[in-house]
C-alpha cells in the first residue's frame, strides 16, 4: 500500500508543478473541477454508505489541465486530488481515477457555448468490498479498470464549465469477481 500512496502523491505534486499559460480559450490553461453525484458500485466499499449497500454518493475536487486547439476542440487531463488524499489519510484506502477528456464546443450565442465529449482514464482501488463499513471492515484487495465517461455542459464567457457527466467503470481483480460502477455527477470547472 505504501507504493500506491507514494505514486499518488508524486503524480499530484508533479501535476501541480506544471506551469499553465493562456486562458480557457486557446493554448494551455489550468483550473479545478468540482464534482458531486451518485454511483452504483457492486465491488468497492463506500465510506458514506452502510455495509451491504452497493454504491452511494461521490465527490471530488480535481486539478484540470486543458489544451485548446482553437475554439471548438480541446483535450483536458483531470487529476483527482480530494478523494485520493481523503481516502488515503482517513481510511487507508486507494481510490484514484485520473482521466483524459476530449471536448467539442459549439457557440450558442455571445454568452454561452455548448460542450460535449467522451473521457477515458483508469480507476485504481485498494480497500475492502461493499459488504464492509467503517466499523466492520473486510479484507483489502486491489482492483483496476478503465474509467469511461461522457459529458454535456455549458461553457460561460469566462471559460468556466457547468456540466453533467455519466460514468461507467468495469473493475477487475484477482481476489474478487468483476465489478461494475455506474454513476452520474454534476460538475463545475473553474479556470485560473
Amino acid at each position: 500500500m505504501k507504493i500506491q500512496h507514494f505514486a499518488v502523491t508524486a503524480i499530484i505534486l508533479l501535476a501541480c508543478a506544471i506551469p499553465a499559460r493562456g486562458s480557457a480559450g486557446d493554448g494551455l490553461s489550468a483550473g479545478a473541477r468540482f464534482m458531486a453525484g451518485g454511483r452504483y458500485d457492486n465491488l468497492r466499499m463506500c465510506v458514506a454508505s452502510d455495509a451491504g449497500v452497493k454504491g452511494g454518493p461521490m465527490a471530488d475536487i480535481q486539478l484540470t489541465l486543458k489544451y485548446a486547439a482553437g475554439r471548438e476542440y480541446a483535450v483536458s487531463f483531470h487529476l483527482p486530488v480530494m478523494r485520493p488524499v481523503l481516502f488515503w489519510t482517513a481510511f487507508d484506502m486507494l481510490q484514484f481515477e485520473p482521466e483524459f477528456t476530449f471536448e467539442y464546443t459549439r457557440p450558442l450565442g455571445d454568452e454561452y457555448s455548448f460542450t460535449t465529449g467522451p473521457g477515458l482514464g483508469v480507476s485504481l482501488h485498494y480497500g475492502p468490498d461493499y459488504e464492509s463499513d467503517l466499523d466492520n471492515r473486510g479484507e483489502d484487495f486491489f482492483a483496476a479498470g478503465p474509467y469511461i465517461s461522457y459529458m454535456c455542459g455549458i461553457v460561460f464567457r469566462s471559460g468556466n464549465v457547468l456540466g453533467v457527466r455519466a460514468i461507467y467503470v468495469p473493475l477487475f481483480s484477482e481476489e474478487r469477481s468483476t465489478g461494475t460502477v455506474l454513476g452520474a455527477a454534476l460538475e463545475y470547472t473553474v479556470f485560473f
